[in-house]
C-alpha cells in the first residue's frame, strides 16, 4: 500500500462518463496520469465531485480498482464512503480494504439527519470495521452535520481516524483544531476558495476540486505556500480565484467537468438529474475557463 501521511494535494477525482452515460475509464486514466505527473500526493475517488450519488456501489469499486491499477503504488488512493446505513458503510469499508484501497474518506450518514451521538457512533463503527486510515468529511454547509471539537475528541479514540476534510467555511476552525489536537488530527482544507488562507493558517494539505482541471497550478501554489513564498503563491491564487469559485456552486460537477474537458482530461457528460449547461450559464462558465487558460501563470 502507498504511504498515507495526510499532507499535500488530494484531488477529489471526477468520474468521467461517455455520451451514453457509461464510465469512461480511458479518460479517467488520462486524468489520473495528469494528477500524478503534476505531483499530487493522493487521490480520492467517488466523492461528491465524483458524482457518488449517481454511481452504483459496483461502479465505485470499479473506479477504485482502476485507479489503483493506473497509480501502481505511486500515490495513495482513497475511496469515499457516503451511505445511508451504518451496515452499508461498514460493508463498503471492508470491501475497500480487500480491494487494496489505501484509505477512506467518510461522510456522515446520508438522508437521515443524525444527532451528535449518532454521528459519532456511525463514524466509530465504521472505523472499528477496518484498519484503513480515515479522513472525516466535515461539511455542515452542504450536508447539515457539523462535527464539533468535542465530537472529534471521541472520534480520535479510534487510531485510524487520522484526518479531517475541513469544509466548515470557518478558517478559524483550523486554529481551534490545531490548538486542541496538534498533529493527532491532520487537516485537509476542503474549500477551494479558502485554500491559500487555510494553508497559511496551518492546514496540512488540500482536498481540491479545480485541481481536476489544473493540477500543475494547484501543486505549484501549495508548494510555494509550504515554502513560505506567499507572494508567489498569492499571484497564482489570484489568477486561480475565478476558477476556484466554480467549486462553491451547486453545479460544481458540471462546471469543473467543463474546465477539465477544456484541458483535455475529462468529458463534459454528467448523469441525470444533473443536466448539461445551456444558454447564458454555459457561456458564462466557458468564458471564465477560457479567460483563465489564456492568462495562466508561467510556473
Amino acid at each position: 500500500m502507498a504511504q498515507l501521511n495526510w499532507e499535500g494535494i488530494y484531488p477529489a477525482m471526477l468520474s468521467p462518463f461517455d455520451e451514453n452515460g457509461n464510465l469512461d475509464l480511458d479518460m479517467f486514466t488520462l486524468n489520473i496520469d495528469a494528477q500524478v505527473a503534476a505531483g499530487v500526493n493522493g487521490l480520492i475517488v467517488a466523492g461528491s465531485l465524483g458524482e457518488a450519488s449517481v454511481l452504483t456501489t459496483e461502479e465505485k469499486y470499479t473506479l477504485l480498482k482502476h485507479a489503483l491499477k493506473v497509480v501502481n503504488g505511486r500515490v495513495p488512493v482513497l475511496l469515499n464512503i457516503a451511505e445511508n446505513t451504518t451496515a452499508d458503510a461498514i460493508l463498503v469499508a471492508k470491501n475497500s480494504e480487500k480491494l487494496g484501497a489505501d484509505g477512506l474518506m467518510l461522510l456522515p450518514p446520508m438522508r437521515y439527519r443524525a444527532d451528535d451521538r449518532e454521528v459519532v457512533a456511525y463514524f466509530r463503527s465504521v472505523a472499528q470495521s477496518t484498519r484503513l486510515p480515515i479522513l472525516i468529511y466535515n461539511n455542515p454547509i452542504d450536508y447539515g452535520t457539523y462535527v464539533s471539537l468535542d465530537m472529534f475528541e471521541e472520534l480520535l479514540l479510534e487510531p485510524n481516524i487520522q484526518a479531517v476534510k475541513e469544509s466548515t467555511r470557518d478558517v478559524t476552525n483550523i486554529t481551534r483544531l490545531k490548538n486542541r489536537f496538534n498533529d493527532r488530527l491532520k487537516i485537509m482544507a476542503g474549500v477551494d476558495t479558502l485554500s491559500l488562507e487555510s494553508l497559511m493558517l496551518g492546514a496540512d494539505g488540500l482536498v481540491a476540486g479545480l485541481v481536476d482541471a489544473f493540477p500543475k497550478e494547484t501543486v505549484a501554489m501549495y508548494r510555494l505556500a509550504r515554502q513560505g513564498e506567499y507572494k508567489q503563491a498569492l499571484a497564482i491564487y489570484r489568477w486561480f480565484m475565478p476558477l476556484l469559485e466554480l467549486d462553491i456552486h451547486p453545479k460544481l460537477v458540471q462546471y469543473i467537468k467543463l474546465a477539465a474537458t477544456a484541458e483535455g482530461i475529462s468529458t463534459p457528460y454528467t448523469r441525470a438529474p444533473r443536466l448539461s449547461l445551456i444558454g447564458e450559464e454555459e457561456q458564462r462558465v466557458k468564458q471564465v475557463i477560457a479567460g483563465a487558460i489564456a492568462t495562466r501563470p508561467q510556473l
